[in-house]
């Protein structure tokens, strides 16, 4: 009889980061999407109909702060487990989510690599804890200190099959496009140049930030949305 799948509800109001963990998440085996929240608000009322094993969950959410729906979330569904995803990277906030009992952080822009053993050490974990009834003390050292045995990033070419909407020369020609160039450009500059619709670049940039070969800065106008620059990251070779 096989076991029963870990079921993973997302809360993460960027759309583009949102199908990114489902497609890496579900090339795991064991793992399983239930449900994907863009709010605070919307992550309690789902929590209150479906009930998974472990939230992924951003910090900066529309109408409430992460560390706070973790709180809640610690108080009103103690069984659930917590990954935070986020570009938060203060003492305060990680200290807090430590405190909140999150079980890893991971900050953004994430290594696919770092997201995916994150997720198999937590798989690892519950089958070690729901195999036993009492644990020695060497074993429980193990569990807390899984953070410090986390592998070498590769490339994301070891990943065999590439996302839902990341096609594998479409990829190649935008990495290209960006290693002509050592200037940050954003997706309209990027778009002209690889004659290709804004949409489409900024999925594929967007892609690239997440797989760190890609750095993003937001820059603030005086007038309008915020501007999103991309930068190519110069990838080092083994030696």
């Amino acid at each position: 009889m096989s076991e029963k799948p870990i079921t993973v509800m997302i809360v993460e109001d960027d759309e583009i980061a949102a199908r990114i963990y489902e497609q890496f998440t579900s090339k795991l085996e064991g793992f399983q999407i239930i449900a994907t929240a863009t709010t605070g608000k919307q992550a309690l009322e789902m929590l209150h109909v479906v009930t998974p094993d472990v939230l992924l969950l951003d910090i900066y959410l529309p109408d409430m702060n992460g560390i706070d729906l973790l709180r809640e979330v610690r108080k009103h569904f103690r069984g659930i487990d917590v990954v935070m995803i986020t570009a938060a990277n203060d003492v305060e906030t990680v200290r807090e989510a430590i405190r909140g009992g999150a079980y890893s952080y991971i900050i953004k822009p994430i290594m696919i690599d770092k997201f995916m053993s994150t997720l198999e050490q937590y798989a690892n974990t519950r089958r070690q804890l729901q195999q036993h009834t009492t644990i020695d003390q060497t074993a429980v050292d193990k569990l807390f200190t899984k953070a410090a045995h986390t592998p070498a990033t590769k490339a994301v070419e070891t990943v065999t099959t590439l996302p839902k909407g990341i096609d594998k020369l479409t990829l190649k020609l935008i990495r290209d496009k960006m290693q002509e160039t050592t200037q940050s450009m954003n997706a309209d500059d990027l778009a002209a140049l690889a004659g290709m619709s804004h949409s489409t670049v900024r999925r594929y940039l967007e892609f690239l930030v997440s797989i760190n070969e890609v750095t993003v800065e937001t820059f603030y106008g005086t007038v309008g949305r915020p501007e999103r620059k991309y930068r190519w990251v110069p990838q080092k070779t083994a030696k």
